[in-house]
């Protein structure tokens, strides 16, 4: 990490996004409060929830094509500028429902654009052995930042209200903004297929990426092991309140407790990586982490210990951030850097379509078979997710001495 963060540009990049998860942890806390105190129903709020999660399935393909197409840092600039803009108007006019939904749309949407352009500008920013450090520098801060301001956060919500909750995001978004606007990136952008510009030519692009996809196994391979984790995580995480109460019997003091745990663990992961492990491009350190997370999960719902619980949730989050570190170095170091935008967009989009089915899915199976079946079922599936990694991918598909990405075809 430290060799990341001392080359300059990354660390525009670094501060760029740290700053703009501190103004997300305030608004995140602000925005489902505000909903509750303006409706009293929990099913605005899911509304909300539901809204954030809509425009990474309808413009999540389109975001990538405009990712591959455009110079990166432009993109986020522009998505970082909207963004302060919503986050604004919500400040100043955030006491009608409607604006709340439109502005819960409208800043899903510019995320949209913003994180696979992110994702892909990291490699040209830090020397290739410095990849893993750069991701587990990001990581780390949005771990921190989270346990650290969501406490502030809901101070300041509960003192003053939710407009200054979000004023302050706006103002993040615009020292993002600000840091950006000074980074310099030469990447080379993706040819439009068959020559055709604006709709046309995105629509190309979309395909043309999609197409590439399935030509690669690990690409292929990684959206189904994606797939699976997102229908294990979106209801045990949705439903650890569930378990704590239902299964653990413990209150909303323990079950803070738990929540600090995983947070724990996510932070120790990058550290534990960096430490111990010099490539992270291995099957077993890819696909491993699913396994070590469906096991938990196995745990949880066989025992009723808070003690162990609370273990067991330290390791998850071990998991949870190495596996996330190591995913998105082995991403970043194999996809040709045309065709990185629309690849974290697809991913996104395949994780947020099987997490909204999960939700669903969850909150039906808690009622009808009982918390523990859900577990049992998450860990099921995240165990079958690391199999399924380690089974369609050998060593060899991650990349030789060279750092190959020759396996997967640019379009």
């Amino acid at each position: 990490m430290r060799r990341a963060l001392a080359q300059p540009r990354f660390r525009r990049l670094f501060w760029s996004q740290t700053i703009s998860r501190w103004g997300d942890t305030f608004s995140a806390v602000a925005l489902v409060v505000l909903v509750f105190r303006l409706t009293g129903s929990g099913l605005s709020v899911a509304i909300t929830v539901a809204l954030e999660v809509v425009p990474v399935l309808l413009f999540g393909l389109v975001a990538g094509a405009v990712v591959d197409r455009f110079p990166r840092v432009r993109v986020m600039v522009v998505a970082d500028v909207g963004r302060a803009a919503i986050a604004l108007a919500l400040a100043v006019f955030g006491d009608e429902l409607a604006v709340v939904y439109a502005a819960a749309f409208g800043l899903s949407t510019l995320t949209t654009f913003f994180n696979p352009a992110a994702s892909s500008v990291v490699p040209a920013l830090v020397d290739r052995d410095d990849v893993v450090g750069a991701n587990s520098a990001l990581w780390s801060a949005a771990v921190v930042s989270q346990i650290a301001l969501a406490p502030l956060a809901g101070g300041l919500v509960a003192v003053a209200g939710a407009g200054p909750a979000f004023a302050l995001n706006a103002a993040s978004f615009a020292a993002s903004a600000l840091l950006l606007r000074g980074l310099s990136v030469a990447v080379s952008m993706a040819p439009i297929p068959g020559g055709a510009e604006g709709p046309a030519g995105r629509l190309a692009a979309v395909r043309a990426g999609l197409a590439a996809v399935r030509r690669s196994r690990l690409l292929t391979t990684l959206a189904g092991v994606q797939a699976l984790a997102a229908l294990s995580a979106g209801a045990t995480s949705a439903l650890l309140v569930v378990l704590a109460e239902r299964h653990l019997d413990v209150g909303p003091g323990r079950f803070g407790l738990l929540l600090g745990a995983i947070g724990i663990g996510a932070g120790l992961g990058p550290l534990v990586l960096q430490r111990f492990v010099t490539d992270v491009r291995r099957p077993s350190l890819l696909f491993g982490p699913y396994l070590l997370r469906g096991a938990v999960d196995v745990v949880l719902a066989a025992f009723s210990s808070f003690g162990l619980a609370l273990g067991a949730l330290a390791v998850y989050g071990v998991g949870t951030s190495t596996g996330h570190v190591t995913y998105q170095t082995v991403l970043q170091t194999t996809v040709p850097e045309r065709l990185r935008g629309r690849v974290f967009a697809l991913y996104d989009m395949v994780w947020q379509s099987a997490r909204l089915v999960s939700i669903g899915a969850g909150g039906v199976a808690a009622e009808a078979f009982g918390i523990r079946a859900v577990y049992l079922l998450g860990g099921a599936l995240l165990i079958a997710a690391g199999l399924l990694g380690l089974v369609a991918v050998p060593a060899a598909r991650l990349g030789g001495d060279d750092h190959s990405a020759s396996y997967v075809e640019t379009p």
